[in-house]
């Protein structure tokens, strides 16, 4: 059965990762990458309204492929409440699932393999204040579980939620 799982958290949180780990587990499922997205779908700019744009086209892609019962895996930033809103808005559907990937700044920082931290004095030049999501369906500690304790933890709910049988 299809869905979508949106992870939203900070840069280095673990969402790619974890997507790339998923993808193993449910091999039709597809993965929309924030990082690969930005340069295909031409975001400009890490604005708010840049950010909000991106966050309708990845979110219609998204709706397109549940529409044919292709699970997606959608790992971005979207660091604002409204972003994550907008997106849960457009899928219009109750195989959305908004999942916080929850990891400290600090912790992020030293896991920075691209070097966007080193490169920025202040994360809000290229995260925006990450606002923390208030009504999640799931979230995921990646600071303190490896990535093999939360992928587990996603496939759980997918299977308490009757949309994934393993």
């Amino acid at each position: 059965m299809s869905f979508v799982m949106w992870m939203t958290g900070l840069p280095c949180s673990g969402k790619s990762t974890i997507a790339k780990k998923l993808h193993e587990q449910i091999p039709n499922m597809e993965v929309l990458d924030g990082d690969e997205l930005h340069k295909i779908l031409g975001m400009n700019d890490f604005s708010k309204e840049s950010r909000l744009a991106q966050t309708s086209r990845i979110a219609y892609i998204a709706k397109l492929l549940l529409k044919h019962n292709i699970p997606v895996c959608v790992s971005v930033v979207s660091p604002f409440r409204e972003s994550r809103e907008l997106a849960k808005k457009i899928i219009d559907d109750n195989r959305f699932f908004l999942t916080h990937l929850k990891c400290s700044l600090e912790t992020c920082i030293t896991r920075d393999p691209k070097g966007k931290y080193k490169k920025t004095k202040d994360i809000t030049k290229f995260t925006g204040p990450f606002e923390q999501p208030k009504l999640v369906d799931l979230t995921i500690d990646t600071e303190n579980n490896p990535i093999e304790k939360s992928v587990s933890e996603i496939i759980d709910f997918l299977e308490k939620k009757l949309i994934l049988k393993h």
